[in-house]
């Protein structure tokens, strides 16, 4: 799989509970892709798209490195990204 849409991607990667939820948070505007906001859930992404999510209190930058079928457990999820923020603190 070389790329998934952005709402299944972000759900896999359990950055939010649901689609339905990551469907809404990007229809919103609080997801940018490379640096570009991003509207539509079903935009496709691929490895190496950084990803900046504006969630609730914080802002999260992750880098796309893998996909996955189904949803899994956080283990499993935690390798579909790279978390930027870690590298700066």
């Amino acid at each position: 799989m070389e790329r998934q849409r952005l709402d299944k991607w972000l759900w896999h990667a359990r950055v939010v509970k649901a689609r339905t939820s990551a469907a809404a948070l990007v229809e919103a505007g609080h997801v940018r892709i490379n640096g570009l906001r991003e509207i539509a859930p079903g935009h496709a992404v691929k490895a190496g798209d950084v990803l900046t999510i504006a969630l609730d209190r914080s802002v999260r930058v992750l880098k796309v490195i893998g996909f996955s079928e189904r949803r899994g457990d956080a283990a499993s999820a935690r390798v579909l990204y790279d978390d930027l923020q870690d590298r700066r603190q």
